[in-house]
């Protein structure tokens, strides 16, 4: 049987690299798989022990995708060691930077009926540069309104990574 599943769902790649920080702090005691949540679709989620899903936010919401797979896998994910995590800009602010306190999780926990045994919420990246026009600019619109940066030359990473590996800490 493997040890830990960790599954993510990024939109532009910041939240797998968030999985792949925390599976360094489990690489020393447990057997790991990293997979993306198209490929956590395909596999049987009862052999492994522990199952940790990082999901990123896009305009406000996780991707419909991720509720689906939560809704067909959540008896296996209720019997298991099962950790959730989200990745999202709003978290850069100290108000909401908490399960307790960040909209999209207390959100998440509504719609998808799933209550992992841990949950975490880390501030993610704004990368300006790497966007196509129309995200860009929308992007650009939603940080001008919660009074973020707006300079879409720039890539800004919020990201606390000692909070991230106090939560990998906590999960070994």
């Amino acid at each position: 049987m493997h040890s830990t599943l960790i599954i993510y769902s990024s939109t532009d790649g910041h939240t797998e690299t968030i999985c792949k920080r925390i599976s360094n702090y489990l690489n020393n005691m447990n057997e790991i798989k990293i997979i993306s949540l198209d490929d956590a679709l395909k596999i049987n989620l009862s052999t492994f022990n522990k199952i940790i899903i990082g999901a990123s936010i896009r305009y406000g919401k996780h991707s419909k995708k991720l509720y689906k797979f939560i809704k067909l896998n959540k008896s296996i994910l209720d019997q298991r060691n099962s950790i959730f995590f989200s990745v999202n800009v709003v978290a850069r602010k100290l108000e909401k930077n908490t399960p307790e306190t960040n909209p999209y999780i207390k959100k998440f926990l509504k719609i998808s009926n799933w209550r992992p045994k841990k949950i975490g919420v880390f501030a993610g990246r704004v990368d300006y540069p790497s966007y196509s026009f129309f995200d860009k600019y929308v992007i650009k619109l939603i940080m001008f309104l919660t009074n973020g940066p707006t300079d879409t030359s720039q890539s800004y990473e919020f990201t606390d990574w000692s909070k991230v590996d106090q939560f990998a800490k906590e999960l070994v």
